[in-house]
């Protein structure tokens, strides 16, 4: 039990990159170096992770947990990889709360917008690539990504999307039109905040919440900005960069939004809500999902899953995109970190390097 929290711990300090680089970093400890699992073992793992809402890269660290402590160690693995990046995200909230509305602040975070923007961008092309495996698949994406513009609602797109496409991959007659799924979402008045209320929309989109941790982003800005009011885009915007500069799992950022619209108790519910889903379903799934892998009916399924994520997020890019790119500095900025991400330089060191220019550019 020592020796998996201190290795979870070292990845929740230094698991820097995204999911895919988490999880990169999680195989070369528990397959190569340690020898837990194999590497079949390994891959059967994190196509079942794929089957299940939440963020993958943590849920792969409960997998670890669990196949070599049970319940325990689930536990001890899971807040040993999360905490780390909570508590830096905490930090950077209340310095965000207590000197965001500083001009060096609003400098700072005018040069890291256009690199989130990039980096939303990049990720969304290479999921994209996996996710479109055919032209049908592709416009399920497109058609998702219109209907998110249009205001519908992002979890009956989501799993709308995925009945559609199982129907259509394993009954191609007699198909129950998906569109009666696919309700607007209604333009409301700000709903006054609650922390009950702030605790029980996070468990939601833990609970429903498949592909890239850029997805979240998708959801907060539905819930959050459009139905309840409770956030501003230019606030979205800023969770994400702080998401991007702290290691650990990106779904983090629900710690940043928690905090500054509830304080520390918000910042903790926040972050149960959105984790909780992941432990629950891994504990209760772990012994027998991955067998569901080579079901047509599920396979079927997670590509709709897939591809939907991937519209949400083109969505969601688009719009942050508008908000974020608005003068020649801003697009020079995104197009510099274009560049330097083809030499695989890490997003931390991108996300600090368009702080420095923001601060450079005021300067001026």
């Amino acid at each position: 039990m020592r020796e998996l929290a201190t290795l979870c711990l070292q990845l929740g300090f230094t698991a820097f990159g995204g999911p895919a680089a988490h999880i990169a970093m999680l195989r070369d400890e528990v397959v190569t170096r340690r020898g837990w699992l194999t590497e079949q073992h390994f891959l059967d793992l994190l196509g079942a992770t794929n089957l299940i809402p939440g963020p993958n890269s943590t849920e792969m660290v409960l997998h670890v947990g669990f196949l070599r402590r049970g319940w325990p160690g689930l536990l001890v693995a899971g807040l040993c990889f999360i905490s780390p990046a909570a508590l830096a995200v905490l930090a950077l909230a209340w310095l965000y709360q207590s000197y965001g509305s500083l001009p060096q602040a609003a400098w700072l975070l005018y040069g890291v917008k256009p690199v989130v923007i990039v980096l939303i961008l990049q990720a969304l092309w290479l999921l994209g690539r996996t996710a479109a495996r055919s032209a049908w698949l592709a416009a399920v994406g497109a058609a998702v990504f219109a209907l998110y513009l249009l205001g519908f609602n992002e979890i009956a797109l989501l799993f709308g999307a995925a009945l559609l496409v199982t129907l259509v991959a394993n009954a191609r007659g007699g198909l129950p039109p998906a569109a009666a799924l696919l309700a607007p979402l209604s333009i409301l008045p700000a709903v006054p905040f609650t922390l009950s209320g702030l605790f029980w929309t996070f468990l939601k989109i833990g609970t429903v919440l498949y592909g890239s941790g850029y997805v979240l982003f998708a959801f907060i800005q539905a819930e959050f900005v459009t139905r309840l009011g409770w956030l501003s885009e230019q606030q979205l915007i800023d969770a994400i960069a702080v998401g991007q500069l702290t290691p650990g799992p990106l779904f983090t950022s629900a710690t940043f939004v928690g905090y500054l619209l509830g304080g520390l108790p918000g910042s903790l519910l926040a972050t149960v809500g959105i984790f909780l889903p992941s432990f629950l379903l891994v504990g209760l799934t772990a012994r027998w999902l991955p067998r569901l892998r080579q079901s047509a009916w599920a396979a079927a399924f997670l590509d709709g899953v897939n591809i939907a994520s991937v519209g949400l997020m083109a969505a969601v890019a688009w719009q942050l995109g508008a908000a974020a790119l608005v003068d020649l500095p801003t697009i020079l900025i995104a197009i510099l970190t274009a560049v330097l991400l083809r030499y695989k330089v890490n997003s931390a060191w991108l996300v600090l390097g368009g702080a420095l220019a923001g601060l450079l550019i005021s300067l001026l």
